[in-house]
């Protein structure tokens, strides 16, 4: 009989299910992690741009993780860049590389970047980016007299280099440089008129002395030697002529290359068909470690509408209505992040 009882007490007992743990709350773009795996794949895009100058973290705009497994989660990344003063070949660290400022005719960089998260290892799956000047009408509402970008194939653009790296090799003791590419370029008109411009450059196997005989025997050095550097010059055209340049070779660096000759400009430049005001981050790489099946649907599922992004504004919304303490100061949005410079 006490077995009996005892076993109906048993039935009777209440049975308590395993409540199932609730989900990790979604990452703001200002999080730690979201800012981690956004220098990730800052250095990554910066690291795989051939052309211009580094680009530096302006904002998070939105962040998606999508988990895959215990401890492997794919993030997807949508960054607002800022285009700063170095040029990709520069060794120096980003960090302390300078954000153009608004009145120098910023260049902003839009990029999507899919990555991967396993054990808390970081890694870059893909990435696609380009970047556009500000408008001009932008620059001129602020600073009315500043130069504004020009084509970079602009005949007083190309004249200008051309004059400032030939006076440069004229005046060297040290290697013969050829141009590897202009970097940016602007022409002021009033009060007087001056020609601004940047280009990169390459040392050669000839010195300057060399170069006078034979220049057309003069090519880049051999990877294992190479020798990058940068050069900025000055050209005043009115009401004064006088033209100002300066070069700086980085030395070699390993691992370093740029995949075209170079020209040489003894005889000057001849203009091309198209000209550009920037150089278009244009970056579409796809990671070779990565496996096909975890990129080749990247930018498909980055693309769709966010309905999540917009369930959280509806919420926010609604959260406004409820009366709140004095002096209560509600949280910021998940996304977008913050503004580390200036909004263009």
């Amino acid at each position: 009989m006490k077995a009996l009882v005892a076993l109906i007490l048993l039935v009777q007992l209440p049975i308590h299910k395993a409540v199932p743990a609730a989900p990790p709350a979604p990452l703001g773009c200002d999080d730690p992690e979201s800012e981690a795996a956004a220098e990730v794949a800052v250095n990554y895009i910066n690291g795989h741009s051939h052309h211009g100058y580094k680009f530096a973290l302006n904002r998070i705009e939105d962040i998606r993780v999508v988990p895959q497994g215990p401890n492997n989660d794919i993030i997807f990344l949508e960054l607002d860049l800022l285009e700063t003063t170095c040029p990709v070949l520069s060794p120096t660290p980003l960090a302390n590389c300078t954000v153009r400022s608004f009145a120098e005719h910023a260049v902003e960089g839009d990029c999507d970047v899919k990555l991967q998260k396993v054990d808390g290892v970081l890694s870059v799956l893909a990435s696609k980016c380009h970047s556009h000047a500000d408008s001009s009408e932008d620059i001129l509402k602020v600073c009315p007299d500043c130069p504004l970008l020009a084509r970079m194939n602009d005949t007083e653009v190309l004249e200008t280099v051309s004059a400032a790296l030939n006076d440069y090799n004229s005046k060297t003791t040290d290697s013969y440089l050829r141009l590897l590419e202009i970097g940016r370029a602007k022409i002021q008109y009033h009060p007087g008129q001056v020609v601004f411009t940047e280009f990169a450059v390459g040392a050669t196997n000839c010195s300057a002395q060399e170069a006078k005989a034979n220049v057309g025997a003069c090519q880049l050095l051999p990877e294992d030697q190479s020798n990058f550097g940068f050069c900025t010059a000055v050209m005043v055209k009115a009401p004064t002529q006088d033209l100002q340049v300066d070069c700086q070779l980085y030395g070699h660096q390993p691992g370093v290359t740029y995949a075209h000759p170079g020209q040489d400009t003894s005889a000057g430049l001849a203009p091309s068909a198209v000209g550009v005001t920037n150089h278009n981050l244009g970056l579409f790489h796809n990671n070779p470690v990565a496996s096909e099946s975890s990129s080749s649907e990247m930018f498909r599922s980055m693309l769709p509408a966010k309905p999540v992004a917009k369930r959280a504004v509806a919420e926010a919304a609604q959260h406004d209505k409820v009366p709140r303490p004095v002096g209560f100061v509600p949280p910021p949005p998940p996304c977008p992040g913050r503004i580390r410079y200036f909004d263009i």
